[in-house]
C-alpha cells in the first residue's frame, strides 16, 4: 500500500513542517557502512517533524495491516524518539507545513527512551461513540528498545480478530488484545460503573480506626524531662591523650599567595591540616565523658490507643452508570491519511529507512528479509570484527604488563644488583613506548645471559655476546633516534623498527673479533712475502 526506501532525495515528496519549535535539520543521508540512504536526524537536542501524505486514505479498520520500518541509532539513544505517527484525516484547510504535536494521529508506534522511559510505543487513538472525544490508549508492558548501534526493524501486525503483534527483527516481542482490560491504559471498552463525581464525603465521617484511650491518665513517676542520652560516669580519659594539642593547626608548608591583596581579600590566614601529633595519641584537645542511653528516659506520654467506636471506614463515593459506556466488536480506527516523524531528541544520528505498509505479511517478510537483514548482519560481522580485535589488544597489554612485572621481579635479583638501577631503567622506557617492547625484551634477555655466562665461568671466560656499541638504534618510518642503555662490557643490540617489524642483530663473537693492530700486522707480512724474489730450488749438487 505505501513503500518509501528513501533511495532517492525527500525534497518535494514529504513535507518538512513550517512550525517554529521544530529547527532540527532533515538530511538524506547514508547509511554508516553501507550504500544504503535513509532520512537521518542531523543535530542534537532538537525537535523534528517531517510528513508524507497518501495518495488515499487507507482503512485500517476489519483487516489485517502491517506498519513496519527499521530504524537505526547510530549513537544509540539515552533520550529521544525514534517513532512513528500515522495520521488521522486532518480538518479542513490543514497543510502538512502545519505539521506538529497537536496533529491527530491513529497509531503511534515505535521506540522512545528517556530516563526511566524505554519502549517501543503502541498508542492508538479511539473515539468514544457516547462522548465524541478521542481517547489514547497506551499499550502495557511493551517490549524494550535494543541498546546497540544496529539497524533493527519495528513491525505492529494488526489482525481482524483484535490480535496485536510486536515485533523486533522478525521476532515477536509482544501479543495481546485489543478488547483486554488488562493490555491497554485506559481499556478500550470503559467500565460500566464509575464514582459518582457529584457525590461528597459527610462532615461527621469518623475515617479513625483507633483513637487515643480518653480515660487514659499518665503515671505519676512519668518524667518527660528527662534527656534520652547522658553522660558516662564511668568514663575515664584514655592515657597518652594530649589536652594541649589542637585537632587542626595551620598548614606549616602554606604561603600567602603573591596576588592576594588585603584590603580586597581580607587578613589571609594558612588553611587547616589534621595535627600529626593526634595521630599518634588516642586523641587531642579538651576531653569530654562520651554519651550513653539514659535508662531513666521515658519520653513525651502518649494515650495508648483503643477501638474507635464511632468508625464508619474509610469513605468512597458511591457508584453510578458510566454514562460514557459503550461496547465494540473491533476497534473503529480512524483511516490512516498520512505517515509523518514528529519527535524531539537529544542524539543526532538517527536514521529511518523503508517504511512500509501492506496488508500481506509475507511482503512484510520478504521486505524484511531483503532489506533489513543485510545490512544488519553486516553491522554485527562488523562489531564482532572489532570486538576481537578490541579483545586481542586487551590481551597484548595483559601479558606485556605480565612481562614487564616478571622482569621487574628479575631485577630484584640480588646477583644483579650492579645493574638493577640500568635494568630498571630500560624497562622503564620499554613501558612508556610500546612500539620497543620486543627490543627491551631482547636487550634484558641478552643482559643476564651475559651476566650469567660471566658468573658462572668466574669472570675468567669472554662471554658469547661483546660489546660494539654501546647504542640501541630505534628507526623509525620518517627519522632515527637513538639512545644510550646500557653500559655493560660485552652487549651490543642493534633494533630496527619500521612499519611495525623489527629485525634483531647481535655482535659478532669475541672469537671472531680481532685488534686493528693485529689486523696491520698480518697484512705487513702478506705484503712482504709477495715483493720478494722466488727462492732457487736446492739441487743435488747443492747438496
Amino acid at each position: 500500500i505505501f513503500y518509501e526506501p528513501f533511495d532517492d532525495p525527500f525534497d518535494g515528496r514529504w513535507v518538512v513542517s513550517e512550525n517554529d519549535d521544530y529547527k532540527g535539520v532533515w538530511k538524506h543521508s547514508k547509511s554508516e557502512g553501507h550504500d544504503d540512504y535513509g532520512l537521518l536526524v542531523s543535530e542534537k537536542a532538537r525537535k523534528y517533524a517531517i510528513v508524507k501524505e497518501l495518495n488515499e486514505n487507507l482503512n485500517i479498520k476489519s483487516q489485517k495491516v502491517i506498519l513496519q520500518y527499521d530504524v537505526r541509532l547510530q549513537n544509540e539513544l539515552e533520550c529521544g524518539g525514534a517513532y512513528l505517527k500515522f495520521l488521522q484525516q486532518q480538518s479542513t484547510g490543514w497543510k502538512p507545513q502545519e505539521f506538529d504535536n497537536n496533529s491527530p494521529y491513529s497509531i503511534m508506534f515505535g521506540p522512545d527512551k528517556c530516563g526511566n522511559t524505554n519502549k517501543v510505543h503502541f498508542i492508538f487513538k479511539h473515539k468514544n461513540p457516547k462522548s465524541g472525544e478521542y481517547v489514547e490508549h497506551h499499550l502495557k508492558d511493551p517490549p524494550s528498545v535494543p541498546s546497540d548501534k544496529f539497524s533493527h526493524v519495528y513491525t505492529a501486525v494488526l489482525q481482524p480478530d483484535n490480535i496485536l503483534q510486536i515485533l523486533i527483527d522478525g521476532k515477536e516481542e509482544k501479543k495481546t488484545y485489543f478488547l483486554s482490560e488488562k493490555d491497554f491504559d485506559p481499556p478500550l471498552i470503559p467500565t460500566k460503573m464509575i464514582p459518582d463525581p457529584d457525590d461528597k464525603k459527610p462532615e461527621d465521617w469518623d475515617e479513625r480506626a483507633k483513637i487515643p484511650d480518653p480515660e487514659a491518665v499518665k503515671p505519676g513517676d512519668w518524667d518527660e524531662d528527662s534527656p534520652a542520652e547522658i553522660e558516662d560516669d564511668e568514663a575515664v580519659k584514655p592515657e597518652g591523650w594530649l589536652d594541649d594539642e589542637a585537632e587542626e593547626i595551620e598548614d606549616p608548608e602554606a604561603s600567602k599567595p603573591e596576588d592576594w591583596d588585603e584590603e580586597e581579600d581580607g587578613e589571609w590566614e594558612a588553611p587547616k591540616v589534621a595535627n600529626p601529633k593526634c595521630a599518634e595519641a588516642p586523641g587531642c584537645g579538651k576531653w569530654r565523658r562520651p554519651m550513653k542511653s539514659n535508662p531513666a528516659y521515658k519520653g513525651k506520654w502518649h494515650a495508648p490507643l483503643i477501638e474507635n467506636p464511632n468508625y464508619n471506614g474509610i469513605w468512597k463515593p458511591r457508584q453510578i452508570q458510566n454514562p460514557h459506556y459503550f461496547e465494540v466488536a473491533e476497534p473503529n480506527f480512524e483511516p490512516i491519511s498520512a505517515v509523518g516523524i514528529e519527535i524531539w531528541t537529544m542524539q543526532d544520528g538517527i536514521l529511518f529507512d523503508n517504511i512500509l505498509i501492506t496488508c500481506d505479511e509475507n511482503v512484510a517478510d520478504l521486505y524484511r528479509e531483503t532489506t533489513w537483514k543485510p545490512k544488519f548482519e553486516v553491522e554485527k560481522a562488523k562489531h564482532k570484527a572489532e570486538k576481537a580485535v578490541a579483545a586481542s589488544s586487551d590481551s597484548f597489554t595483559r601479558i606485556r604488563k605480565g612481562l614487564f612485572g616478571l622482569l621487574y621481579k628479575i631485577a630484584d635479583i640480588p646477583f644483579l644488583n650492579a645493574y638493577k638501577s640500568k635494568i630498571i631503567e630500560v624497562l622503564k622506557r620499554g613501558e612508556e613506548q610500546p612500539n620497543i617492547t620486543v627490543g627491551i625484551l631482547f636487550s634484558i634477555f641478552f643482559i643476564i645471559l651475559t651476566i650469567v655466562v660471566t658468573t658462572l665461568s668466574g669472570g675468567k671466560e669472554k662471554p658469547p655476546v661483546c660489546l660494539q656499541s654501546k647504542l640501541i638504534y630505534f628507526v623509525g618510518p620518517r627519522h632515527e633516534t637513538c639512545f644510550k642503555v646500557l653500559e655493560f662490557p660485552c652487549l651490543y643490540m642493534q633494533a630496527n623498527v619500521t612499519q611495525g617489524k623489527m629485525g634483531m642483530a647481535a655482535a659478532q663473537t669475541s672469537n671472531n673479533q680481532r685488534s686493528t693492530k693485529e689486523k696491520e700486522s698480518e697484512t705487513k707480512k702478506a705484503t712482504a712475502t709477495a715483493a720478494a724474489p722466488p727462492r732457487r730450488k736446492s739441487t743435488r749438487r747443492d747438496a
